[in-house]
């Protein structure tokens, strides 16, 4: 195989990647009253209801404010729910209307896919994480304690998030089963990943419980990122990111490569 055919087969792939990237932020910057919206109308009542009204009865946290301690967990839930919803809606739509089978048979590789579809995710994370990351600068002061982890965390659990949402696509057979995973599985992770508490109000047994919840790794390491305490060990959170990221991603490039639950 010559230099000149593989400078095109890259230049296709390359083409094909910033289509797919176009499309996904094309597809939740369109309609963002639906899309970046809520969740941001969401995030300001957590911060009313959670923050100002039961924080001020709660008091003091880990050594800050109850609003302080619970923004950096906050804007980890707007991450992951967006992330997560985005690449699982967008790519079992790509499935429901059969255009995923029109890029199945292209010559485009199935990394390329597969990175296009998680880049979208992670973008539409980022961008509401933003969002949210402003909209808490009205109801509390935000120090950036460790600025390189914080960046590496958020963009770890936005592309965890991402290939997962892409693993419900994939198996999904109708819109219900897209709706299951966050219902089910993602709302009570979440819930009780440390965003609203430290897992140090708990009994031992219930705090070791916990630390199998992979939620409360980001959000605590987060949240060190942002205002240097956590329940956990951090060297173990990032590790842990780092391996549910190359896991989720091989195991997604192989469904792509099989084809299940793709092609009819």
């Amino acid at each position: 195989m010559n230099t000149a055919h593989l400078n095109s087969e890259f230049a296709a792939n390359m083409v094909a990647l910033r289509t797919i990237v176009y499309r996904e932020v094309r597809r939740f910057t369109r309609i963002w009253p639906q899309t970046l919206l809520p969740p941001a109308i969401t995030m300001v009542l957590y911060f009313v209801i959670f923050g100002n009204l039961i924080g001020r009865q709660i008091g003091g946290m880990g050594g800050f404010s109850y609003m302080q301690y619970i923004v950096p967990g906050l804007i980890m839930m707007s991450v992951i729910t967006n992330s997560y919803g985005n690449v699982v809606s967008s790519f079992f739509g790509s499935k429901f209307q059969r255009s995923i089978e029109e890029l199945m048979v292209s010559p485009v590789s199935p990394h390329i896919i597969l990175i296009g579809y998680v880049t979208g995710g992670v973008l539409r994370g980022l961008a509401v994480g933003f969002i949210v990351t402003l909209l808490s600068l009205f109801f509390t002061d935000l120090q950036v304690h460790h600025l390189g982890l914080t960046v590496l965390v958020v963009l770890l659990t936005a592309t965890i998030f991402s290939l997962g949402g892409f693993v419900n696509a994939v198996f999904a057979r109708n819109f219900d089963d897209i709706s299951i995973i966050p219902t089910f599985v993602l709302t009570p992770l979440t819930y009780l990943g440390g965003v609203f508490y430290s897992i140090n109000l708990l009994p031992p047994f219930w705090q070791t419980v916990s630390l199998a919840n992979p939620v409360l790794h980001m959000v605590n390491a987060f949240r060190y990122g942002i205002l240097g305490v956590s329940d956990i060990r951090i060297s173990v959170a990032v590790a842990f990111m780092l391996l549910a990221t190359a896991v989720l991603y091989l195991v997604c490039v192989r469904l792509l490569v099989s084809g299940r639950g793709m092609r009819q």
